[in-house]
């Protein structure tokens, strides 16, 4: 599997995922980043830790539990195999937020002009 993973930049350089992760405790970043590692390393996902949202434009979301709190990674794809990282919450209702989902399309239409 040739995926790769990178965080979005906005304009103004800010790195939203990369803000996200430096808050939380290094037990929870591990398993992030253990489920990055899946991601990159297999090439069928199971959906509980990557799925697509529907009716998102394209919009997938990584999926870390860690005890009793649930986070969400926002990403999309480029190019068929590059996974594009933009921001992530901690999630506190059963439906993921669509103000999330916004921000990450935004972020998404965002990335594209400027690689243009």
């Amino acid at each position: 599997m040739d995926r790769e993973i990178i965080f979005y930049e906005t304009e103004t350089g800010k790195i939203p995922v990369k803000d996200f992760l430096d808050k939380l405790d290094l037990p929870v970043v591990k398993k992030i980043a253990w489920t990055f590692q899946l991601i990159l390393e297999n090439d069928l996902v199971p959906k509980t830790y990557f799925k697509k949202l529907e009716a998102s434009n394209g919009i997938w979301e990584i999926r870390i539990k860690f005890h009793s709190n649930a986070y969400r990674i926002f990403s999309f794809w480029d190019k068929g195999n590059l996974i594009v990282l933009t921001h992530g919450i901690i999630k506190k209702s059963q439906k993921t937020p669509a103000k999330e989902i916004k921000q990450a399309g935004t972020y998404k239409k965002d990335y594209f002009r400027r690689k243009k």
